[in-house]
């Protein structure tokens, strides 16, 4: 009798009391994913460093990704934003490997030299533009809570390059948009949401204005929107929709954009959840896809930066992490994202942007021993 109730207040005990160690280690060990055979054979990935921090950041990916002997090799092409034109050997490279890593390309202002970042995405039909905005913990904010996916349509709209000067004073620039592209960036939105139990979509606009174009956009949302009964829907003008990103941006989950809103939105959303130095994206199309820093605000840094070789790398190493799934080496993602987080989250290393005064190498070092 006296074991009995012995062994029965054992039994209470272990059922009542949290798990130790070992038994959440345990729990954790869970098969995630399977691949089929030759998976691991290491991928070639198109490298271009870029303009101003591009080479710094662009080098800290290259040093972590040695440190936890990811399967990825690098194939560096050195080009700049003020080139005419994107070399055609790097755009062969882009369509062979399918996948590329990228630094921030400077794009003049004014002066007739076209975007290489748009010659990229419109060469390559990289129609979808991704950034994850949202808090990283032990970074304070003003806004808690903020976990926003801005998708954006990146191949035409005020992108579109179809400007002419009418008489002399007088300058013209058309704005495209077209059923085939709004149908198509409304679907990868709401795809998205569906395979990473996004609960809503909303779509941003001034169809109240451009009726007829941003209408189009609005029709081609709501149609795509019925398949997908189980996910909210809802649309929001531009306008507002800035007030309510400074003042509620709990309130958005999914949001899908034409062109020049999303560049605004996406911007404004990273600066909400803390700024554009930690803001993982990237941009895809049916073939290809390009990883860059997803908020496109100082990404090629500026001189004092620079000079003191302070750049942050956390942005391009969290869209790293982005890639490394896209090319299925899921394990390697996890490990990179959460040694990231977990030298954010202690303090010590951290550039000035976000509140610290370390180097480049300082966090790299720091994330490399943060491995698992």
């Amino acid at each position: 009798m006296a074991r009995r109730l012995i062994a029965k207040s054992l039994i209470g005990l272990l059922l009542s009391s949290k798990p130790g160690p070992s038994s959440r280690l345990t729990a954790s060990r869970s098969v995630t994913y399977m691949p089929s055979p030759g998976e691991g054979v290491p991928r070639v990935v198109t490298l271009i460093p870029g303009d101003g921090i591009g080479p710094y950041v662009t080098d800290a990916v290259e040093q972590v990704m040695k440190a936890m002997h990811a399967p990825v090799l690098f194939e560096k092409y050195d080009i700049r934003g003020d080139m005419k034109s994107v070399p055609e050997e790097v755009i062969t490279s882009i369509k062979k490997n399918k996948v590329c890593l990228k630094g921030g390309l400077h794009t003049p202002v004014g002066g007739g030299v076209n975007s290489l970042n748009v010659q990229l995405r419109k060469e390559l039909d990289l129609y979808a533009s991704l950034v994850n905005c949202c808090n990283l913990p032990g970074l304070p904010t003003r806004h808690e809570n903020v976990d926003i996916v801005v998708i954006r349509e990146n191949t035409e709209g005020e992108y579109s390059g179809l400007e002419h000067e009418v008489v002399p004073g007088v300058v013209e620039s058309l704005k495209v948009i077209t059923k085939f592209c709004s149908e198509r960036i409304a679907l990868y939105a709401f795809e998205y949401a569906n395979l990473n139990n996004r609960k809503k979509v909303t779509a941003v606009h001034k169809a109240n204005i451009m009726k007829l174009a941003d209408g189009l956009f609005l029709e081609s949302c709501r149609e795509v929107a019925k398949r997908y009964p189980g996910i909210e829907y809802n649309e929001i003008i531009v306008d507002n929709c800035c007030m309510q990103l400074v003042s509620k941006p709990e309130q958005f989950d999914v949001m899908v954009t034409p062109n020049l809103y999303g560049n605004l939105v996406a911007n404004t959303a990273a600066g909400i959840a803390g700024g554009t130095g930690f803001m993982p994206g990237g941009n895809v199309g049916a073939d290809h896809a390009i990883f860059e820093q997803g908020a496109s605000a100082g990404n090629v840094g500026n001189i004092k930066i620079l000079d003191q070789k302070k750049a942050n790398p956390v942005a391009l190493l969290l869209s790293s992490a982005m890639m490394l799934r896209h090319l299925l080496f899921p394990s390697f993602a996890d490990r990179l994202e959460n040694a990231v987080k977990g030298v954010i989250l202690e303090g010590k290393c951290r550039t000035k942007d976000l509140g610290g005064d370390s180097t480049t190498q300082e966090v790299v070092d720091a994330v490399i021993a943060a491995l698992d």
